[in-house]
């Protein structure tokens, strides 16, 4: 499914996103990474801040790439994740993980799940890691819209 069927079914809207807001969103995320990684603060706040930060590359791409999440909808956190393979050629199983993320981080917000160690150590792993290649490839998309 392409972004623009997205749009086409509700689950994405076409905005226009200046580089200021997307690196805002980019800093905000380097900023949650870093409260991820104290061992001051407990697993499951570690867990939430490294989602926080990967959900904001997830944003920032697809407000490079002109849209953003349907917040009218429900699953617009599943929608954002989904759209990486499109927004920036992102592999399936880096999504799959995503994805078991958020509804690991559901399970703990609606049923008070405890998020083990380990569990908040992959996250920040992985989302530094998406935060890296949102940089290049948000890099990349915004090179070749003002080349246009």
């Amino acid at each position: 499914m392409t972004l623009d069927n997205l749009v086409v079914i509700g689950r994405l809207v076409p905005v226009h996103s200046d580089r200021d807001a997307i690196n805002r969103l980019l800093i905000a995320a380097e900023r949650n990474l870093v409260d991820a990684v104290n061992p001051q603060i407990c697993a499951d706040t570690r867990f939430d801040v490294a989602y926080k930060a990967f959900m904001q590359c997830a944003i920032a791409a697809l407000a490079a790439n002109g849209y953003r999440t349907a917040h009218s909808q429900p699953g617009h956190h599943q929608t954002a994740i989904q759209s990486l393979g499109k927004t920036l050629d992102t592999d399936s199983s880096l999504i799959v993980l995503l994805d078991a993320f958020r509804k690991k981080r559901n399970l703990s917000d609606y049923s008070g799940d405890p998020i083990e160690e380990t569990t908040a150590d992959e996250c920040t792993n992985v989302a530094r890691t998406l935060l890296t290649k949102t940089r290049i490839g948000i890099e990349e998309i915004l090179c070749k819209r003002s080349c246009r």
